[in-house]
């Protein structure tokens, strides 16, 4: 399967539309729940976890975001505040660029807005076939859109290249699935050769 990467802009563009860099400590949040958006975010070095819970306190992972990929870019365009929370997962620097001047360098540099366009697209379009596969009593279709709609966040193309960086309890939060259903469906998937298990990290 080919996929578009998250969003990259070169990190001296972004300096001269004066951003800046910030560093983070392991487990410091970037942003909250509620809050407005009020920068582009983009990973120089580091790991960030995008999640949030529900009512009763059950975390929910959406994304786990490394290098040189970006986040939290699809509210500067509306008038929304922060669905979810980023946390850093070990120290983690960013580099980040005040709304008004995102806005202001993809007005002044297309190329940037219509790549980003593509991206958001190719993000959406992954998120609605797992939404579809959720719905599925199958398993595996559960599992396999999961992590195609994770593997569309990287640069991963071949088959195997993706390390899935979610635990097996995890996996079965975000597909409602046991964990023993998890890992006796991600076994099976390993004979069947559409994952490789490597000292028990899931390689999609």
């Amino acid at each position: 399967m080919k996929t578009i990467s998250c969003m990259k802009i070169d990190e001296q563009l972004l300096k001269s539309y004066s951003a800046e860099i910030k560093i983070y400590k392991e487990k410091e949040f970037i942003f909250r729940e509620g809050d407005s958006p009020s920068y582009y975010f983009q990973i120089m070095d580091g790991s960030v976890k995008v999640n949030n819970y529900n009512e009763e306190g059950k975390e929910f992972i959406h994304n786990i975001l490394e290098n040189g990929q970006s986040f939290g870019d699809p509210l500067l365009f509306i008038d929304k505040r922060y669905p979810v929370n980023a946390i850093t997962l070990k120290p983690t620097t960013v580099i980040r660029l005040p709304r008004k001047n995102f806005i202001n360098l993809i007005k002044e540099h297309p190329h940037v807005s219509m790549e980003m366009n593509a991206c958001l697209s190719h993000r959406l379009y992954f998120k609605m076939i797992m939404i579809q596969n959720m719905a599925s009593q199958n398993p595996a279709a559960r599992i396999t859109g999961l992590f195609d709609y994770l593997k569309s966040y990287s640069e991963c193309g071949d088959t195997h290249s993706f390390n899935v960086k979610l635990t097996r309890q995890q996996i079965a939060d975000l597909t409602g699935l046991r964990v023993e259903t998890i890992i006796r469906t991600i076994k099976k998937m390993e004979k069947d050769d559409l994952v490789k298990i490597h000292e028990r990290k899931i390689c999609y």
